[in-house]
């Protein structure tokens, strides 16, 4: 008997975890790379993201959220040049393919399994992918205070015309039981494959 899925119900299904904030050392390494005097689109933020707290120090910013009745999908702001933030991981091709759209620079969180996809081949084809990638794994906040510490991915910034090069290695400052709790993490992982 041969089993049969529906692939756009799976590959485009409804995330639960899709609302998670990213961590103020998690914004910290973008803000090098943002041009001088260029206003930053925030479309999946409100004012008390970190993405909007931070940059607004340095550059105008914009933000939106679907919350507020705007969809990255249908609004638009009327001046923006450029794209950052961490959309939900859920249907990720999409939001990329609407950010690719609009023809101006990006910075967006995703998580480093997407690059065992098609997607981003398929994506990314005639455009130069950029990757922020860092030392360890960031851990997400939950807005209902789940316990997001088991996070078993790590995720980088995916750019499009961003960056200056196409690869750039970044250490973040998690804070130091963060990073023990990932050292650790890593120590069983190795000595887990080693004594296989």
């Amino acid at each position: 008997m041969e089993n049969k899925f529906d692939s756009r119900t799976l590959m485009f299904s409804e995330g639960k975890n899709d609302e998670c904030y990213t961590p103020d050392y998690g914004v910290e390494p973008i803000l090098e790379f943002i041009p001088e005097n260029k206003i930053v689109w925030c479309p999946f933020d409100t004012k008390e993201s970190q993405f909007v707290k931070q940059i607004s120090k340095i550059n105008p910013v914009v933000y939106s959220h679907i919350e507020d009745g705007k969809d990255f999908f249908e609004y638009e702001p009327d001046k923006w040049d450029i794209i950052i933030s961490n959309p939900p991981f859920t249907n990720k091709r999409k939001y990329f393919e609407r950010a690719l759209s609009f023809n101006k620079p990006f910075a967006l969180i995703m998580t480093n399994t997407w690059l065992n996809d098609s997607a981003p081949i398929d994506l990314f084809h005639d455009k130069d992918l950029q990757l922020l990638m860092f030392d360890m794994r960031m851990q997400f906040i939950s807005p209902d205070n789940r316990d997001n510490s088991k996070i078993t991915f790590s995720s980088s910034y995916y750019c499009w015309n961003f960056l200056p090069k196409q690869l750039i290695m970044k250490k973040i400052k998690a804070n130091v039981k963060q990073k023990e709790k990932d050292k650790h993490n890593l120590s069983r992982f190795l000595n887990m494959v080693l004594w296989a």
